[in-house]
This record gives C-alpha cells, structure tokens and sequence, in this order.
C-alpha cells in the first residue's frame, strides 16, 4: 500500500539518462501524487519532449543547445516553457521544489546539484561525484540552506536505511557490496585485451556507459568510499568493500553489540530511487521480489587490489584529502572516455589515473572556483598522458 503525502513538488536533473528515466517511471505510476515542475536533460531532446508532455511539466531545460531547435519543436504549443545551455540548467536546478532528483553524471553534475541543495528542500543524490570533488563545500551548502540529502546509489541507499534509527554513535563500520563487474574472474592478461563492448555488458546491474565502465575497473566503488565517507561522516577505515555477485546484499552496518543490519532488495535501481522520493514513506514499486529459497546462496569475497587498482587509488586519494579526489575523479572520467574512444586500453584506465594522481600531487580546494580550476587541470594532464599512452 502506498503511502505518500501531501502531493509533492518534483525536479529531474538528467530526465533522459538511467537513473532519471527510471525516476520517470515511478511518476508515471503515481502522477496523482506528485507535482512535477522541472525536467532537464542532456542531449536527447525527443525523449525530453516526451517525458515533459506525459508528466504534464512547467519547464522542459536541454542542455546541449545544438538540440534546443528540437526541443522546441516538439514541444510546439504545448505551454511548456523551453530552455537550453548549460547556465540554463544551473537556473532551473535552482528552482525550489519539494524534492530533486540530482542525476546529472559526472563533474558536469557539480554546479547543478549544489544549486538544487542551495534551493532547499530534499535533494536525491544519484551524482556521487559531487561528494567526491565537492564534499566538504555541499555538506556546508546542505547545513546551510537547511536541505536534505538522500543518496540514491543503491549501496548508500541501503546504508541509510540500516541505520534508519539514528544510533549513528554505536555504529562501528560499514561494508559497501560490489558486484565484481563483468571481468570479476578474469587475469590481468586476459583484461588487457577486453574491448568497451565486453567493458558494457555488466552481468547484473543496467546502466548508463560511463558508469559501467567505472564498475568493470571498480572506479565505482573507489568513488563510492568516498562519497559514502562524507555522507555518513566515517573514516576510510571504517568503510570496508565485499565482492558479492549475486548483487542482493546492498549494503550491511556492523554495530557495537555485534549486531549486523543489511538492506536486501532485487538489483533494480527503482528500489532506492522509490525510498527517496517516498521518503520518509514508502512507495509500491513493480519491482522483482526476492525470492531466498530460489537464490539459495549468497557469495562474499574481499576484492583484489593487484587486479583492480582502481579502488586502492580512491581510497588513496581519500586519505590525501585536499583535492586529491576531484583529481581522481577528472583524470577518471577523462580516461574512461578514451577507453570508450578506443584511445586506450581497459588497463590504462587505473594507470593514466594513478600517474595523474602522482604529476599533481596535493592540492588545495577550499572553494567551488578550487574545485573547477583543479577539475580542467586534472583533465588536461590526463588528456596528456592518454595522448602520450595512444601513441
């Protein structure tokens, strides 16, 4: 039964990727209990269109202005306001609403997000980047502006809800789930030679490319430490990772007393997204049922830091502090899209970010112009050493 109320004003910050086009569906089932004013999107202005004529939105933002033309063509007469271009997208993510679904991936997230936390009100954060470049300057931007953040990845979501009673001074660690990837098995000589089709076919989960990238070098899960030690104010120590490939387990919360709480669900992401945008209630989702007896058995094992480097890299960047994880992040996403380019192997990925870490070394970042001066730094040296590696 569901149980949400009063009717709830919505904003979408990347409507047209994976997380938000799940969003979308968990509206289209409930538009009677929801009110959404905002879309935004990146570059597919016909499924923005679509998507802002079926939930009936105020304001339709693309970001790409090469497709602005499209977009309003397609929402020709409809009363629905059009814009584009990137301070387009920062001015409606600062629209104030009851609740925002911050899913714009990568840097490109950062400035959107921190002016939806800025507007108030409760933001779903399915952009880890923004803790990981930002941490300290959203934090403060949420304590400030009196917001709330909801984190939406599904091993962050879980985490929340097992510790849902607010004990958070008997917790003792948390162990965030991976799946391993799709080359969890595999040699280093053996993923030397994968191509980005193999990279993409993840065994369990569905999502966008970059992020399926980040979960084959475990990138992912690298950055999830540390987004995970600024939502739950832990140290690097206290966060621990468990290869578990049957992707049931999201996340567990060791107590004091010995006590283990876990968040179990079907790998769906309309599970954590259906707990934010219900929150503090809950909301039907028609999503698959665990069935234990028919899974009959669940696989833990430690991660190997020889074969995947990527997760000893973040957790180094993470004890560095300073701007070494928005380092990570933006040498990171620079390779993985070398990758994606074929600029690159799969290996050179941890590589090229390792040496990037290493040119740069520690650096300062106190402030949101910090963040997005060392951001452009890190990507010319990575752009650098990937140009240097191609040939």
């Amino acid at each position: 039964m569901n149980d949400i109320s009063p009717i709830r004003s919505v904003a979408i910050l990347g409507s047209t990727g994976s997380v938000g086009t799940q969003t979308v569906d968990l509206l289209r089932a409930e538009l009677h209990r929801f009110d959404v004013r905002v879309l935004v999107g990146g570059r597919n202005a016909r499924l923005l269109a679509a998507q802002a004529i079926e939930l009936g939105v105020g304001r339709a933002v693309i970001e790409d202005l090469a497709q602005e033309a499209t977009l309003r063509a397609e929402l020709a007469g409809t009363g629905i306001e059009v814009a584009a271009g990137r301070e387009a997208v920062i001015e409606a993510a600062g629209i104030r609403v009851d609740w925002t679904m911050a899913a714009i991936t990568g840097a490109a997230g950062l400035a959107p997000t921190l002016a939806a936390i800025r507007a108030g009100g409760a933001v779903a954060l399915a952009n880890k980047e923004a803790l990981v470049c930002a941490g300290e300057l959203m934090l403060a931007a949420v304590r400030q502006a009196g917001a709330t953040l909801l984190p939406v990845d599904s091993e962050h979501n879980a985490i929340f809800q097992s510790m849902a009673d607010g004990n958070r001074g008997a917790v003792e660690k948390i162990v965030l789930t991976a799946s391993g990837g799709p080359f969890r098995t595999m040699t280093q000589a053996e993923m030397a030679g994968v191509t980005p089709e193999q990279a993409l076919r993840h065994p369990v989960w569905s999502m966008g490319a970059k992020i399926s990238i980040d979960s084959a070098t475990m990138m992912n899960k690298g950055l999830e430490v540390i987004e995970a030690a600024r939502l739950f104010q832990l140290d690097e120590t206290d966060i621990g990772v468990l290869i578990h490939p049957q992707s049931i387990v999201h996340g567990l919360v060791f107590y004091h007393d010995g006590s283990v709480l876990a968040q179990l669900g079907s790998p769906d992401m309309r599970i954590p997204i259906a707990h934010a945008l219900a929150w503090p209630r809950r909301m039907a989702t028609p999503s698959p049922r665990l069935d234990l007896a028919a899974i009959a058995r669940l696989e833990f094992s430690e991660p190997d830091p020889v074969r995947f480097p990527a997760l000893r890299l973040a957790r180094d960047a993470l004890r560095a502090g300073g701007g070494a994880p928005t380092i990570l992040n933006a040498a990171n996403e620079i390779a993985v899209a070398a990758f994606l380019g074929r600029r690159i192997g799969f290996l050179d990925i941890a590589t090229t970010v390792a040496r990037v870490l290493d040119h740069l070394g520690v650096r300062r970042c106190t402030t949101i112009e910090d963040v997005v001066e060392l951001d452009t730094l890190a990507r010319g040296s990575a752009e650098g050493f990937v140009v240097a590696c191609a040939a």
